[in-house]
């Protein structure tokens, strides 16, 4: 293909009536006071989306539009460009043929970047435009440090030799940015964050370290090194954390913060004593990701509609229920970010404080000098607050604490570990609450899972078993067989997993007079049955089945956290 021309994308966009004329000139403006670039002042504004910005740059130029979330890349024709200039270029190689490369360009009338792709890449370039959104999201899947990992753990492994380094020395050591301990940790990081895993596990097994990044709530195999590293790694890590680094005999908990890729990212570090040395795994949470709005989380529409009714009331208890990694805590911060006004004041008590929020105090639990839940909750309460959130109802103190200040005036939102918000106030009476108490406090549970997302880049229709079709059947009676269903086949873009991202599987029992009075009569049976009957069937399991049938999620998965309750 001929060199490109150089062409003005607001013209364009005004041209194919995309964009008045009124928008492209307060977006000049905006760009030449920010200095940002002008297709992105048009999308932050809301004037036009990706899309629309590639499609009119594709008929304008005459050559195709891709869409990436199609396209199955091939990772060796993409590393023909390195990543730093994939990244400042925006660009990707899509295929080799006879003619030269095919090339997907973000702004393909950037004419430097066409000239030094071509110099690069030393052969012909036929263009096509690309989403800018999906072609990062590309680079950042198909880069992965995986080699640099394994290069650096074996640049270490040398280093070390059959010799005992004290990397405790390690923290007065200048330099230390080059030890190929740290620059091993740090493409660790790098890796982790480009993927988004929540978690990153170092295990010492009998001949090998074994290194594992937790995506989607799955784990996944990062790389193996020789188990002679395993001990250098876990030191490095808990200098980084102010542990004892003399202490291999007992676990220890910990946290640092780190940036990485311009992102600031909190670490909370645990390590433990094992057959074969010391296991540490950390939980990523990423500061600068935002939190998520109750609209944004997979909630019902109807069902938000009630939480946000719940919630901005001036006093009682609402609880959200599940297991550990269920996505309790962004619901909670989803909820507190509404309530987050000039006019309120808002107090968290966490173990750790997981995200940080401007103008809340937020205050963490420390066992060892005696700051725990009850103690701090009661303090909390003298701030004169009108909102409180505590981390855990971990014991009869704290939950009977939390709902005396819910009857006093404030409003608390806590979570408690139960399968599902029928047993709830069942496990709080079980705590030693008392019933009328229980009765008069609690305005509603949240009970929530979360599900993987079936990859829309490999979705395809799916064939039902004898068990899938029975087990819908409970649920969707004999339309079963009238529906078509789908899954992953497994791609790029999801790793061959058939999955891509999560979201939340929800049910809500709100404390109606009929529940409260059933509730206040200490009978477990007749309260389960009159929650049964107010909660008219809108449970996790419809709420999964629902969602499988729109093609959201799979049956496996839908199936898969509906055990965790039927089971109990």
């Amino acid at each position: 293909m001929a060199r490109p021309e150089k062409i003005r994308l607001g013209e364009i966009l005004v041209q194919q009536k995309l964009l008045s004329e009124e928008q492209l000139q307060f977006a000049l403006g905006e760009q030449k006071r920010t200095g940002r670039k002008l297709g992105r002042v048009f999308v932050e504004n809301g004037f036009v989306t990706e899309e629309q910005i590639s499609g009119a740059l594709a008929k304008q130029l005459n050559i195709p539009y891709v869409n990436l979330k199609f396209v199955n890349i091939n990772p060796v024709l993409i590393r023909l460009l390195p990543e730093s200039q994939a990244r400042r270029y925006r660009a990707i190689v899509l295929e080799d043929t006879p003619a030269g490369y095919k090339v997907g360009m973000a702004d393909p009338t950037d004419l430097y970047a066409y000239d030094e792709l071509a110099r690069i890449l030393k052969r012909g370039i036929a263009l096509a435009v690309v989403n800018e959104g999906e072609l990062l999201q590309t680079i950042d899947r198909i880069y992965r440090r995986t080699e640099e990992i394994t290069d650096f753990a074996r640049e270490l492994e040398e280093e070390l030799g059959d010799s005992n380094v004290d990397f405790g020395s390690l923290g007065m050591t200048a330099g230390l940015e080059e030890a190929p301990v740290v620059k091993l940790l740090q493409s660790l990081f790098d890796d982790a964050t480009q993927v988004q895993a929540s978690d990153i596990h170092i295990e010492p097994q009998a001949e090998r370290l074994q290194v594992r990044f937790r995506i989607d709530g799955v784990l996944h195999r990062q790389t193996e090194a020789d188990i002679k590293i395993a001990s250098s790694m876990a030191l490095r890590l808990k200098l980084m954390s102010n542990l004892d680094i003399s202490e291999k005999r007992l676990p220890q908990d910990g946290r640092f913060s780190i940036k990485v890729r311009q992102q600031q990212i909190d670490v909370r570090i645990s390590t433990m004593p094992t057959q074969y040395g010391e296991s540490v795994v950390m939980r990523l949470l990423n500061q600068s990701g935002g939190i998520l709005r109750l609209d944004a989380i997979g909630m019902p529409i109807a069902m938000v509609k009630r939480f946000r009714a719940v919630i901005n009331r001036p006093n009682g208890l609402v609880l959200v229920t599940g297991p550990t990694g269920s996505g309790k805590t962004t619901t909670l911060y989803g909820a507190l970010s509404e309530l987050n006004t000039l006019e309120r004041k808002l107090i968290t008590v966490e173990d750790p404080v997981e995200y940080r929020l401007p103008n809340i105090n937020q205050v963490q639990i420390n066992d060892k000098i005696e700051l725990t839940f009850a103690r701090v909750l009661r303090s909390a309460l003298r701030q004169d607050p009108d909102v409180v959130l505590v981390g855990e109802m971990r014991d009869q103190e704290t939950a009977q604490i939390g709902m005396r200040a819910a009857l006093t005036g404030h409003l608390v939102l806590s979570t408690l570990h139960t399968n599902d918000a029928i047993s709830t106030p069942i496990r709080l009476m079980d705590m030693g609450v008392p019933a009328y108490m229980v009765a008069t406090s609690l305005q509603a549970v949240i009970a929530q899972r979360l599900v993987r997302v079936i990859c829309e880049s490999c979705a395809q229709d799916h064939e039902l078993t004898a068990t899938e079709h029975e087990w819908l059947k409970l649920e969707l009676g004999e339309s079963v067989g009238d529906r078509s269903y789908l899954h992953g086949r497994g791609c790029t873009h999801c790793n061959g997993t058939g999955y891509r991202g999560r979201t939340g599987v929800y049910e809500m029992l709100e404390m109606t007079r009929a529940i409260a009075e059933a509730a206040g009569q200490s009978n477990p049976s007749h309260f389960t049955r009159v929650a049964q009957e107010e909660m008219g069937g809108q449970t996790l399991r419809r709420h999964a089945v629902a969602l499988v049938v729109v093609g959201k999620t799979t049956i496996a998965e839908a199936m898969r956290i509906s055990t965790q309750f039927d089971e109990s």
